[in-house]
């Protein structure tokens, strides 16, 4: 009798060891690529959040100068506000504009740690 007929022939059934591991490594880089996504999203919401509370703050700030009927003199002038549970800083920094009855004034917004955020400007009448 021969050795082959003694033996029956098997098939190969399920993965190799190579196929699984490059399985995983496409999973692995998968889920570290929506990890990373959902991180910039995470960044992004919160940069959102930031500038909208203030460019409330310089809008409020401008507002108030609009309703008391009064200009800034020329130069800068500093103030906090708080808006949605933080502080910010702003400088108001008034400029003369080449007609002389109206002031540039532009409302700097950064956050409690000097962090700059966003410029605010407008003219107004003297």
């Amino acid at each position: 009798m021969n050795v082959d007929q003694r033996r029956p022939a098997t098939t190969s059934r399920g993965f190799t060891l190579i196929e699984v591991l490059v399985a995983l490594a496409i999973v692995a880089i998968t889920l570290g690529a929506g990890i990373k996504a959902a991180g910039a999203l995470t960044d992004n919401s919160q940069r959102l959040a930031d500038f909208s509370a203030a460019q409330w703050c310089a809008d409020n700030q401008l507002t108030a100068l609009r309703l008391a009927a009064t200009t800034p003199g020329i130069g800068d002038t500093e103030f906090g506000c708080s808006e949605l549970g933080l502080n910010y800083r702003g400088r108001l920094v008034a400029r003369p504009t080449p007609n002389p009855n109206f002031v540039r004034v532009d409302a700097l917004m950064s956050s409690e740690d000097g962090l700059p955020i966003l410029t605010f400007s407008t003219v107004m009448r003297k």
